[in-house]
């Protein structure tokens, strides 16, 4: 589950250029749900090019098909044993091949959308015929298969998205394979291809690490981000970066530590939304998708525990994995550790060599006895005072806050009910005022809601109080005249309206 965060050691870089093709022909697979046109890209893996180039000259892709089949990931084909009359039982598709193997031909082409690549087992040098689409981004897959191509037309996409939502049976097969199987694959020039995309040069992944610039240094101070809503002391000399969102499991912040060994060891942090989520489902849908995944078999999950981190709930998961490089092996092991608030999942992930992973352990636990989650970030909080933010509201809530400060909060029983309060209004505050921020409609309907509410409140600056039971007395009288205005006015204004339709 932690191979997403391979990514997060690094900084996304593209280019803003169109990319000039370096290959003039393009294969075009047709099949029964439409054509899948691919480009080449031969200065990233010339051998793999050549070799599925000369496979399709020879006809070894017709009739073949797309025996394996995962929405949202990739769809994979290329497998003879596939072909009419070539086997005796489906559970034999995945496993054929061309009879020989091509060396892997590993580079920092990224797995988006689109992406084609080989298939292959746990030995890198084991790609021969077998190949994949890729359906969505799975950057995971980064470095660790050889791409060679990409899709270049609309229509391609299309394809894709009608292959990849067929309907599977066991081992990820299509029950209507039909509709996967390339009827003919042939070799056109580019310009026989109406409406090629104007693609850019493909995304990638940053050089390795012994070439990355040196970063600036932080001086252990405190990082507060705002905006996401935690906190955290900076370890002494490592480099912290926000990098750019791309998708949803890429990390908001990396914390960078100075270069050993050709590594940077790395702390990241990702924040996502709990939508109404336990711990528990989040880490089973992130174990599922892994588990569904079998082509990232490189990690091997040593340890999980579920306990308790300050005051929130918290999953705790220790991996290794295996990865080839440009130098050799490398192994890294990571320490995930997913905290669970009311209404967000904070990850923080500590990634190293496995031969230094414990000598900085230490730097990590220590940023994790100073991380804070701040319990109404500005990314979603309070939803009155988002309403009110810039309108003829927003002194009258500042009069609230004042109130709360000097005259409840002053009190036991008005300290109590103001715990009770947020621990409620809390709970569903933060999701309504991002609302508000997205819709400006939405948030005119709220500020017109709580007008009644502001002004009610508002009363208790004009009374003294000088006692728990006034305090009481006149709390309660506040509640029950919003209970008032906000359910019994409008049900007896409904009663009367349906007695006179009875009429």
């Amino acid at each position: 589950m932690i191979s997403k965060f391979i990514i997060c050691l690094f900084i996304i870089a593209m280019t803003s250029l169109p990319y000039a093709l370096a290959y003039d022909k393009v294969v075009v697979l047709t099949t029964k749900s439409g054509e899948l046109v691919i480009e080449f890209f031969p200065d990233d893996a010339p051998g793999t090019v050549d070799n599925f180039i000369k496979l399709v000259e020879s006809g070894f892709y017709d009739r073949t098909i797309f025996h394996r089949v995962i929405k949202d990931f990739m769809i994979q084909g290329g497998d003879p044993l596939t072909k009419p009359g070539a086997y005796e039982h489906v559970t034999q598709w995945g496993t054929g091949n061309a009879g020989y193997t091509i060396p892997a031909e590993f580079n920092d082409i990224k797995h988006n959308r689109g992406i084609v690549s080989m298939a292959r087992s746990a030995d890198p040098d084991s790609a021969s015929s077998q190949f994949f689409i890729v359906h969505k981004d799975s950057n995971f897959l980064d470095g660790q298969y050889t791409v060679f191509g990409r899709l270049v037309t609309e229509k391609s996409y299309e394809t894709l998205d009608k292959i990849a939502s067929l309907e599977i049976a066991d081992r990820d097969v299509p029950f209507d394979w039909g509709e996967g199987e390339i009827l003919k694959a042939e070799i056109k020039d580019h310009s026989e291809i109406p409406n090629i995309l104007e693609l850019r040069e493909p995304e990638r992944i940053i050089p390795p690490p012994e070439r990355i610039v040196p970063l600036p240094e932080t001086n252990g101070e405190k990082y507060n981000n705002s905006l996401l809503g935690f906190s955290f002391d900076s370890p002494l000399g490592w480099s912290i970066q926000e990098p750019e969102k791309t998708q949803p499991n890429s990390p908001d912040v990396v914390v960078l530590g100075p270069l050993t060994d050709g590594f940077y060891p790395a702390i990241s942090f990702l924040v996502e939304n709990a939508e109404g989520k336990t711990l528990a489902e989040h880490m089973e849908e992130k174990i599922e998708t892994l588990q569904n995944i079998d082509l990232a078999n490189q990690l091997e999950i040593l340890s999980e525990e579920t306990t308790i981190i300050g005051d929130n709930t918290a999953h705790v998961v220790n991996t290794v994995g295996q990865f080839l490089t440009n130098t050799g092996p490398l192994s890294i092991k990571y320490k995930e550790i997913t905290i669970k608030t009311n209404d967000k999942f904070y990850t923080l992930t500590y990634a190293n060599q496995e031969k230094n992973f414990e000598s900085i352990l230490p730097r990590f636990n220590s940023v994790l006895e100073t991380f804070e989650v701040d319990s109404k970030p500005n990314g979603g909080g309070c939803l009155i005072a988002t309403a009110a933010f810039g309108s003829e509201l927003a002194s009258q809530v500042q009069q609230l806050r004042e109130i709360r400060d000097s005259m409840l909060l002053q009190t036991k029983s008005g300290s109590a009910f103001m715990t009770a309060f947020n621990q409620l209004y809390y709970s569903f505050s933060p999701t309504i005022a991002d609302w508000e921020r997205q819709n400006p409609i939405f948030k005119e309907a709220v500020k017109l809601a709580i007008t009644p509410l502001i002004t009610t409140l508002s009363i208790l600056q004009y009374v003294d109080i000088d006692s728990e039971q006034e305090m009481l007395g006149y709390g309660i009288g506040v509640i029950l005249l919003n209970v008032g205005m906000y359910f019994v006015a409008p049900a007896i204004i409904i009663i009367k309206i349906r007695s006179k339709v009875n009429f």
